[in-house]
């Protein structure tokens, strides 16, 4: 029991060191796949006001658990057969690539009398094997958003191909930022080019350097897995 209060203690004192870190308008949202209930209640009254995750399953048990003293964010692959389930769960879905999910996805919402934000997943590294958008595709796909009334397009996230150096992530975080920029420019209908989600562990520090204004930490605060 005491190890287990001296470990929460860390998380909590991470997380508020992080926090105090921040430049302002910068929404530290702490990834929770494989944590459990009582590090991310450490996170929360530590400050943290966005709890991201991965799975949908694993996340309604941790919501029940927790209830609604944070904002959920859905930061995985989203499955068609989760729709309804991550509708009901979550305050916003980071991970939206196609128009076919928002249409379920609004479908749902509808159900719920719910307007659900959304950021588009930009593929910035072109990676075949990871879900996302091109970035060459995604005004077009949110064009074609527009005129859903329970799904409302927020910003853009991106995760960018992984390596240890964080500087290789950049080039990444500067084509995903160039694309937020020349959207909000063209000032599209019901669309809002708020929220920037990009960086994690290993490089939210470039990635709000080149713009985010939403970092997704784990490792970081928690530990490792």
């Amino acid at each position: 029991m005491a190890d287990d209060t001296g470990k929460l203690a860390i998380v909590k004192d991470n997380a508020r060191r992080i926090i105090a870190e921040l430049p302002p308008g910068v929404i530290l949202e702490a990834a929770s796949k494989t944590r459990s209930s009582e590090e991310v209640i450490a996170v929360i009254e530590a400050g943290v006001t966005r709890i991201g995750h991965n799975y949908v399953q694993e996340a309604e048990s941790m919501i029940n658990a927790i209830g609604q003293k944070a904002k959920w964010h859905f930061i995985g692959h989203l499955q068609k057969n989760k729709v309804k389930k991550a509708a009901r769960l979550f305050d916003m879905i980071e991970t939206l690539d196609s128009l076919e999910l928002a249409v379920r996805l609004d479908a749902e919402c509808l159900a719920l009398n719910k307007v659900m934000p959304v950021l588009i997943e930009v593929n910035s590294g072109r990676e075949q094997a990871k879900s996302g958008v091109f970035p060459e595709d995604v005004e077009s796909l949110v064009n074609s958003l527009k005129d859903l009334e329970n799904v409302r397009v927020e910003g853009l996230m991106t995760m960018g191909p992984f390596t240890g150096d964080p500087e290789d992530a950049r080039p990444f975080f500067v084509e995903t930022k160039k694309i937020f920029d020349t959207l909000k420019t063209k000032q599209i209908p019901g669309i809002t080019m708020q929220y920037l989600s990009m960086g994690m562990s290993n490089s939210y520090r470039v990635a709000i350097e080149e713009g985010a204004n939403i970092i997704r930490l784990g490792a970081i605060i928690f530990g490792p897995r």
